[in-house]
């Protein structure tokens, strides 16, 4: 009697395990999908970017407000570091 429990209990894991992963590999398949038509059929325009040029230091990257927070944060990782 627990042998015929055991197997059916075995066998509805087999099956839902079974559903579940397919049910996965259709979704993956469906979104790759979906994916590749809107890339192909309503892809944006490529936009060029300036060509890069050098920069001597972070601090010269960023825009003047921005600097002062570099700053800050430096301060206080460096603060940190410094407790520990």
């Amino acid at each position: 009697m627990q042998a015929g429990i055991i197997d059916q209990g075995l066998e509805l894991m087999l099956y839902g395990m079974g559903t579940v992963v397919v049910f996965l590999a259709l979704l993956v398949v469906a979104t790759t999908f979906m994916s590749r038509l809107v890339e192909r059929f309503f892809a944006e325009p490529e936009v060029e970017a300036p060509p890069a040029r050098p920069v001597a230091n972070a601090a010269s990257a960023v825009p003047s407000g921005d600097a002062q927070l570099l700053a800050v944060i430096s301060a206080a990782i460096h603060q940190h570091r410094k407790q520990r």
